[in-house]
């Protein structure tokens, strides 16, 4: 049974495996995430987060359609991840992480980036994405590498919400 993984367990820190063979099991550890991320209404979940440490995360990202409606987006599944050709321009959006509750800092990235990953199907593509989406691939991407997004913001803002990662720590332990 996966389950959520907060700050200070140890698997948030670690660098995840490649995936070896995309199957059945994969498959339902992509829909168990999907639920997880669902329950707590994210927009990204990684593997670390939910105690696997593999190369996989998904996404779901809320946009205005056309009509002006909100419409969700399919899941997207990005297995062995590769980023590349990050933009040189880039934006600060504050950042939230279902790992850490509460806490939301301003992170700087790039608005554009390329990914080349295996899908649900085990099936290699490559896309560039903007905005968003982007930020978003980036987060989770740094969840897979051992990296929060608490590890980009600057110090004095660190400093500010250490008392709240020392009770995220406790209240998870």
């Amino acid at each position: 049974m996966l389950s959520m993984r907060y700050f200070g367990d140890p698997i948030l820190r670690k660098r995840a495996k490649i995936v070896e063979k995309v199957d059945e099991e994969t498959r339902q550890i992509v829909a168990d995430m999907a639920e997880i991320m669902k329950q707590y209404r994210g927009i990204g979940l990684a593997a670390p987060q939910v105690g696997l440490s593999i190369r996989l995360f998904i996404s779901r990202i809320e946009k205005e359609s056309e009509e002006t409606k909100i419409s969700a987006d399919n899941l997207l599944v990005f297995i062995n991840p590769r980023l590349s050709e990050a933009s040189a321009k880039e934006d600060v959006m504050k950042e939230g992480c279902l790992s850490l509750p509460g806490i939301h800092e301003e992170v700087w990235r790039p608005e554009e980036i390329t990914v080349e990953a295996l899908d649900i199907h085990g099936k290699l593509f490559k896309k560039r994405f903007s905005g968003l989406q982007a930020r978003c691939i980036m987060h989770e991407n740094d969840h897979i590498n051992g990296t929060l997004f608490i590890d980009r913001i600057t110090m004095r803002a660190r400093t500010h919400i250490e008392h709240l990662l020392r009770a995220i720590k406790k209240k998870y332990k």
